[in-house]
């Protein structure tokens, strides 16, 4: 497809994104912010899943220790800076992600798959089977942080519609930043990694240590998400390090197309809207979810992100690949 159409589809979603509070009622709002979050986790898995070719099944440990680290550090009763919590929880969700780095990028395959699932729940059950946790009850957030720089307060976050836009230009940064990363040259090493590791390793390339790098820098974003999660919702609870939430998230890339950060937005936007109808219409809302993966997966290999290629081509409106 030609790049100027592309781009100029990004920038009528995010168009649509900013001038969406203006239409949207309340509720509408905070599930449209809520998908942006959740979009920010499924980009830092894309990074993982897509474009390195690392599969992950234990991410929401990332995405729950930054939420936790926030609900721990901020005093119960005041405001936390949100500069200091938001850095806080970043960097403690990348610090896990760089200490379990170190021993699963040491297996492959499905060994990696089990792995990365058995760590995350060894996060679920210090947070679930301890009082730092507060079990099953978890732990709520009294307060939003406070955005204050120097005396200076550049916005609310009591403010619902301050929080979306927050959110939203959250969700901005981490596209653009993946993008810059992506065409950089590690993102071309871990492209290549992707494809062919022992290649890049005979060309003198040091892989493990880039899909460590890779690895911390998925986790750290998780920990974005995480953060953001529990400032929106006011509350934590273990089921944010729970396998099915790595599950969910990965269903998210599986369905927006793997290698493809614009597909992990689709697929974060999909597979939350989709829930949310299906739930209204039955409590057996799992099983049309399952009926739409399993279509997907069958009738759309390249996921979401590929679906405006194919028609294009149907149509004869899009370009030779060649």
């Amino acid at each position: 497809m030609n790049p100027r159409v592309v781009l100029s589809f990004k920038l009528a979603v995010l168009a649509g994104l900013v001038l969406f509070p203006a239409i949207g009622s309340s509720f509408y709002v905070e599930l449209v912010a809520k998908i942006l979050v959740m979009s920010i986790f499924a980009m830092s898995l894309a990074l993982l899943v897509g474009f390195t070719g690392l599969v992950s099944l234990g991410h929401a440990a990332y995405f729950g220790i930054a939420a936790y680290t926030v609900a721990l550090i901020a005093p119960e009763y005041e405001a936390a800076n949100l500069w200091f919590v938001l850095a806080a929880s970043v960097l403690a969700a990348g610090a896990a992600a760089f200490f379990i780095g170190l021993f699963v990028l040491r297996t492959k395959g499905i060994y990696f798959i089990m792995v990365t699932l058995a760590f995350a729940q060894m996060a679920y059950y210090i947070f679930h089977d301890t009082a730092l946790g507060r079990s099953s009850d978890g732990i709520y957030l009294n307060v939003k942080p406070d955005a204050s720089l120097f005396g200076w307060m550049p916005f609310n976050l009591d403010e619902p519609l301050h929080l979306y836009y927050f959110i939203l230009a959250a969700m901005v940064a981490v596209f653009v930043l993946l993008a810059f990363v992506l065409r950089s040259p590690f993102g071309r090493v871990l492209a290549g990694i992707h494809s062919n590791e022992h290649r890049m390793k005979s060309l003198g390339y040091a892989t493990q240590r880039y899909k460590l790098a890779a690895f911390t820098l998925a986790g750290a974003l998780a920990g974005v998400a995480g953060f953001l999660y529990a400032v929106l919702f006011g509350f934590v609870t273990p089921d944010y390090l729970s396998w099915h939430q790595s599950g969910n998230v990965l269903l998210m890339v599986i369905l927006g197309g793997l290698g493809s950060l614009a597909g992990a937005v689709a697929g974060a936007f999909a597979f939350i809207g989709l829930q949310e109808m299906f739930s209204d219409w039955t409590k057996h809302w799992q099983l049309l979810m399952g009926l739409v993966i399993v279509a997907a997966v069958l009738f759309m290999p390249s996921g979401l992100a590929g679906l405006p290629r194919r028609i294009f081509r149907t149509v004869n409106w899009g370009e030779d690949d060649e």
